[in-house]
């Protein structure tokens, strides 16, 4: 007799999202999908057809959270709302990781998988537009030097959501001190 179906669309996602950053899209199977999860294998399929379905949800599932994070997010304050985002990036780290993958996923195998990734596309664009407009806003303000390219800007405020945190502080912490470190190194002088 098999196991009893006992896990949840969400536990399903949860567990995609480890399998496929621990063993990427080409190590992802289903039988390590299940390994994680307390019911029968045939479950999944209860709920996504084949892999290509499973894990473009999976990334809808983190692109919807960021982008209810950042949609809370007041950019009254061009500077704060910058930090707020780093702070929302910070805490998605795996995000990149996880769009990395989109590529991979053969569209023709899943209408269902395509959909999820036009999805992730036009939300990619969204917070895209987002950062840029903020970004812009806060050159125009005075609040970044204006000598220093804004892409050299950018990149350099991406490349904060990888510093390693030996220190293990809280992420918010964390990343209000490299904001505070990159804005020492970006602002007027």
């Amino acid at each position: 007799m098999g196991r009893k179906q006992a896990f949840t669309k969400s536990e399903l996602l949860d567990q995609t999202k480890k399998v496929l950053l621990e063993h990427g899209y080409e190590g992802f199977q289903l039988k390590l999908l299940s390994r994680g999860l307390a019911g029968a294998r045939s479950t999944i399929y209860q709920y996504y057809a084949n892999k290509e379905e499973i894990v473009a949800a999976c990334m809808k599932r983190v692109m919807e959270n960021v982008l209810h994070k950042v949609s809370a997010i007041d950019d009254s304050d061009c500077m704060n709302a910058l930090q707020q985002l780093l702070t929302v990036y910070m805490e998605e780290a795996n995000f990149h990781q996880l769009l990395g993958y989109a590529h991979k996923i053969n569209k023709a195998n899943s209408a269902a998988a395509a959909h999820d990734l036009e999805f992730i596309e036009q939300a990619h664009v969204t917070l895209k537009q987002q950062l840029e407009r903020l970004f812009v806003r806060a050159q125009e303000e005075g609040h970044l030097n204006t000598s220093i390219p804004l892409p050299a800007i950018i990149g350099v405020f991406f490349n904060l959501i990888d510093t390693p945190n030996m220190m293990n502080i809280p992420i918010p912490q964390w990343s209000k001190l490299l904001y505070q470190i990159w804005l020492g190194g970006a602002g007027r002088l």
